[in-house]
């Protein structure tokens, strides 16, 4: 078997620059530094070994099977040979072995729920789960769906779940081996209702025996044959709108073994994520189980979509950079009229306005991810934090993953449009980062919503200053990232005082808003691993993402930023 460097030897000998093999965590010059940056001391060296090992395995095996799995979709089967009616979906064996890496080895979904995951003593902190996320998304995006939302579920369960239905099925949630984790989902989407969950039609009865019974249709279910999900649902008799809206646990099996009485009606075909089952539900009297407060479904459910979005953020950040790595590699690898790709000054223009915004989402998730432990535990102002910090990643990552896979793939040419490469798979999948969990406007509507109601935006800004006041930068450098961001907040919060008018800014105050804090992150993250190359992003994310522009003047870093600090 050749290794790893036997094929980058072999790589560069030949004139189609491939990159296969390579170990994307070991490979990645900026990654180690900052994980040293964010995490303790303790468990960023126990995660090392997992860490280079997931590198390998998104570099080269899972990469493989992430490509076998995306030619070969899952299909429903509604009887077993005999004629029994027994649905099933059934995965390629390619999709199976890519959740055993995941499930199994790395217990990706329980990790934030129990100690003792990857023989560490204790709970690792939610950093840990989304740096190993964030390489295995490299090579496969499906997959991370229902991981996300077996994770989330899991979450919102304990959280608002009664204890005696918290106890019945957290073992099953929360299974070390493989073949005993059960998956999740959630089942939202319906066509009158959309993103207004206001209008969800599914009803909520109760029987004879107290039992609830869901009766309804929902339209688009990814992960369709979990053994649990997430149902909103309104309870009959309840008011309309949205205190008439419940939130239910819905398993597939009954305690009697027997299915529970709901129907994957088809599967969908889709543009992307088609290694991974999207499913249409018919409820008909499917038994269910009341989580949390009656009428607070949506409050609850909240919680688990927040969840899910920081997991849509990580998967575009994670996209961007495996695009970016490509297209920096193709550019040194590939020569042109005599030179190396990256040595021709609009190469490089290119590849600096491809690197900054994935490092910028770079930056995002790791400060999201740190706010979500801050919150988690209780620290003040860390949940209004995470409040603005979560949608904030979900808008602006998820969109810039569309134009940087596009990008980068122009960068490998004509190969770049070949389903042989990754190229065409990214491009597919991070579209659908901008639609699930919220839509863009959904999601920059709800950072003024995190504004108004949460009082996050002067959290977001002491949080900015404290970074700041740690950063070693030139004056005037930090004087720009300082009034960008007070420019940024004056704008969202003139938005917020608009109210209802001032939504049709919520887009452009959440871009100004990311852009402006990614760039004192990443100046701070510079200034504390040394790093001369990641200041000068920071400075790019000002000059091409913030500042006003003259598109007819050439854009250069001011001089006084590079000014030493005094």
């Amino acid at each position: 078997m050749q290794t790893a460097e036997g094929a980058r030897s072999a790589a560069t000998s030949h004139p189609v620059p491939d990159r296969h093999g390579s170990n994307l965590y070991t490979t990645d010059a900026q990654f180690a530094p900052l994980l040293q940056l964010y995490l303790p001391p303790d468990v960023n060296a126990h995660l090392q070994p997992y860490l280079s090992r997931m590198g390998a395995l998104a570099g080269g095996r899972l990469d493989e099977l992430a490509l076998v799995a995306d030619k070969n979709p899952p299909t429903l089967a509604h009887r077993t040979r005999s004629g029994r009616d027994a649905q099933r979906i059934d995965k390629h064996p390619a999709y199976v072995e890519m959740e055993r890496v995941a499930y199994g080895e790395f217990s990706l979904a329980i990790m934030s729920h129990r100690e003792g995951v990857l023989d560490w003593a204790g709970k690792l902190p939610p950093l840990a789960k989304y740096a190993l996320t964030y390489l295995f998304v490299q090579a496969e995006f499906g997959l991370c769906c229902p991981l996300s939302m077996t994770d989330s579920l899991t979450r919102t369960l304990r959280k608002f779940g009664a204890p005696e239905l918290v106890a019945k099925y957290w073992p099953q949630l929360t299974a070390t081996d493989f073949d005993d984790q059960a998956q999740g989902a959630m089942f939202m989407t319906e066509q009158a209702a959309g993103s207004d969950i206001a209008n969800t039609q599914t009803l909520a009865r109760r029987d004879a025996d107290g039992a609830w019974r869901l009766t309804g249709d929902k339209w688009f279910c990814s992960n369709p044959d979990a053994a649990f999900a997430m149902v909103l649902a309104r309870v009959e008799g309840d008011p309309a709108g949205m205190k008439g809206v419940s939130l239910f646990l819905l398993p597939r099996t009954l305690d009697d073994g027997s299915s529970n009485h709901y129907r994957i009606i088809r599967l969908k075909e889709k543009l992307g994520t088609r290694s991974m089952a999207s499913g249409e539900i018919q409820l008909d009297g499917a038994v269910a189980y009341l989580v949390g407060e009656q009428g607070r479904g949506f409050a609850q459910m909240a919680d688990m979509v927040n969840n899910s979005r920081l997991s849509n953020g990580v998967r575009a950040a994670g996209m961007m950079r495996r695009a970016v790595a490509e297209a920096e590699y193709i550019a040194q690898q590939r020569q042109a009229f005599g030179k190396a790709l990256q040595d021709m000054p609009l190469m490089r223009r290119q590849l600096d306005k491809l690197r900054i915004r994935s490092e910028q989402a770079r930056s995002m998730l790791l400060q999201t991810a740190q706010a979500l432990q801050r919150s988690d535990a209780g620290e003040e102002g860390g949940y209004a934090l995470l409040r603005i910090l979560t949608p904030l990643i979900k808008f602006r990552a998820c969109r810039d993953a569309r134009q940087v896979t596009g990008d980068a793939m122009e960068v490998r040419g004509g190969c770049g449009y070949i389903e042989e490469w990754s190229d065409p798979r990214l491009v597919r999948d991070a579209h659908l980062g901008s639609i699930w969990e919220g839509t863009s406007n959904i999601v920059a509507l709800d950072v003024l919503r995190a504004i108004r109601r949460e009082g996050s935006l002067p959290a977001l800004q002491q949080h900015a200053a404290g970074l700041l006041a740690q950063t070693d930068a030139a004056p005037a450098f930090k004087q720009a990232l300082h009034a960008a961001l007070e420019r940024a907040a004056a704008f969202a919060a003139a938005a917020v005082d608009a109210n209802a008018e001032g939504e049709r800014l919520a887009r452009t105050a959440a871009s100004a808003l990311y852009n402006s804090f990614t760039a004192i992150a990443m100046a701070w993250e510079a200034s504390r691993t040394a790093s001369a190359e990641r200041m000068r992003w920071a400075q790019l994310v000002l000059v091409h993402r913030v500042l006003p522009r003259d598109p007819l003047q050439d854009l250069q870093i001011p001089a006084d930023w590079a000014q030493p600090a005094h």
